[in-house]
């Protein structure tokens, strides 16, 4: 027997076909409520208002952490705590996928937008159950082969329902049977659920909502360094993130490839190098601890933008252009496969869903808000400044990671938590503060969308509860931070 196949075993195991298949059926619908279903209005010829109205539809993945707690409180009469709400939403998704090709965007648009919300809303729910599952059903030496597997899952079923789906819709089967066979498909996600395990864990569940509210925050928020590893998941992988951001404008107007080539080349030498990033860093992270594999992907994730600096410093040059793409696909796919086992590491069993749910929304800060920031660098320094400062923004994630070194191998180790031993009363206000932001924030908010008008009688007002809110989110989250550094050196001084 050779000395990697130990290695390559999970890849033949059980749990891995169904977290394939289960990653499968997350990934589908996405693009079906997004770039599939924007074509098909693009080709029914309705206006681009219309169009980017119902990108709205996907808000449902950025607030799946409202309802989670409601799949941590409560199990349905079937199939367990977490395969049945799995086996609800796929249903769902099976009929509303199907319903929503029956209609035509022309004559339907309410219904169609309806829809869409509802389908995006069950695919949101089926990720905050999966991700519990997989949290639950993988030990702490599986979740990096876990991680791999369904962001696998996932990945593609994002080209068939993203770049399939079009070609099939145009060239053979017409966009109704196209979305008729995308349905079809989410019945692979069914079969996998009725296949799969639920997993067998001896723990406690919320006995209330309130419980499954509060305690999923205070059980986080009890555990050492727990400011500061909120502030490396959101920090991880923001050089990524900023690479990324104006990857395809640079490739256009900053070298002068056309769209054909950039789509040709992302579509295919960017989702291999995903895949095989993904597969290789699940191999490796056997053979490190989950600290090493984050230290050691996120130094390839930074040396990987090395790539966009070449393309701004050289020719233009398609090879050039295809390597750098792979390269920095193939390092990203590493790091995400070790940062999903992270956030899998980091969840109490018994509040899975919530946490995951949280975490997963937190990691999304630096994807969604770096765009105007990235936009705003290359119009007063240039392109190769822009990539050499995306290496930059790497450097705190990796620094935060050291820091955090013992709090994450204690926990891969034992599968329990570091508690917190000093500064009690001082935590107590640095979350006070941050309740008080997100109290101020909300009624911003609220203001917002009764008061949509920029000049309204309560222009002042917004402006005012927005800069509070942020200032006290800010502040409480920066002494969270600073107590855990210092708790960190009183902790290293009492072991010495």
């Amino acid at each position: 027997m050779s000395m990697t196949s130990p290695y390559l075993q999970i890849f033949t195991q059980r749990n891995t076909a169904v977290l394939l298949l289960l990653g499968f059926a997350s990934g589908l619908p996405l693009a079906l409520t997004s770039g599939t279903l924007q074509a098909w209005m693009t080709v029914a010829g309705l206006d681009l208002t219309t169009i980017g109205f119902f990108s709205l539809v996907g808000q449902a993945y950025v607030f799946k952490f409202l309802w989670s707690p409601l799949m941590d409180r409560y199990s349905l009469p079937f199939l367990g705590r977490r395969r049945g709400w799995i086996l609800l939403t796929q249903i769902a998704l099976v009929i509303l996928i199907f319903a929503i090709g029956c209609l035509n965007p022309q004559s339907d648009l309410w219904l169609m937008a309806i829809l869409a919300v509802l389908i995006a809303f069950f695919s949101a729910s089926q990720d905050i159950v999966f991700d519990a599952y997989k949290t639950d059903i993988l030990s702490a030496d599986q979740r990096g082969n876990g991680a791999a597997i369904s962001v696998l899952g996932y990945r593609l079923a994002m080209l068939v329902s993203g770049g399939l789906a079009l070609w099939l819709a145009h060239y053979y089967l017409g966009w109704r049977s196209t979305y008729w066979l995308m349905s079809l498909l989410m019945v692979i996600g069914i079969l996998a659920t009725l296949w799969a395990k639920e997993p067998e864990t001896a723990i406690t569940t919320p006995r209330t909502i309130e419980q499954a509210i509060v305690e999923p925050l205070k059980d986080f928020f009890c555990r050492n360094n727990a400011w500061l590893i909120l502030l490396l998941i959101v920090l991880y992988k923001m050089g990524d993130a900023f690479a990324g951001s104006l990857s395809t404008t640079f490739l256009i107007r900053g070298i002068g490839f056309n769209a054909g080539e950039v789509g040709l080349i992302n579509k295919t030498f960017g989702l291999f190098a995903t895949i095989v990033g993904v597969l290789i860093g699940g191999i490796l992270m056997q053979r490190l601890t989950l600290f090493r594999a984050l230290m050691l992907f996120g130094i390839l994730q930074a040396v990987s933008n090395f790539g966009y600096w070449i393309l701004a410093v050289t020719d233009k040059n398609i090879v050039t252009m295809g390597s750098a793409i792979f390269l920095e696909n193939l390092c990203g796919g590493m790091g995400t496969a070790a940062f999903v086992a992270l956030l899998m590491t980091l969840c109490n069993k018994s509040f899975s869903a919530t946490q995951f749910a949280l975490l997963s929304a937190l990691s999304a800060v630096g994807r969604v808000y770096v765009g105007p920031v990235a936009g705003w660098f290359v119009e007063h320094y240039d392109w190769a400044s822009f990539y050499l400062f995306t290496i930059a923004m790497a450097l705190p994630g990796l620094l935060l990671l050291a820091i955090c070194r013992q709090t994450l191998e204690y926990t891969q180790q034992t599968n329990q938590f570091l508690p917190r031993r000093y500064f009690s009363r001082q935590y107590q206000s640095a979350i006070r503060l941050v309740i008080c932001g997100i109290v101020l924030l909300g009624f911003w908010l609220i203001l917002l969308f009764c008061s949509a008008n920029e000049f309204s009688a309560f222009y002042y007002l917004k402006e005012t509860l927005l800069n509070i809110g942020g200032l006290l989110c800010l502040m409480g989250m920066l002494l969270g931070c600073l107590l855990d550094y210092y708790a960190i050196r009183r902790n290293a001084k009492a072991e010495s």
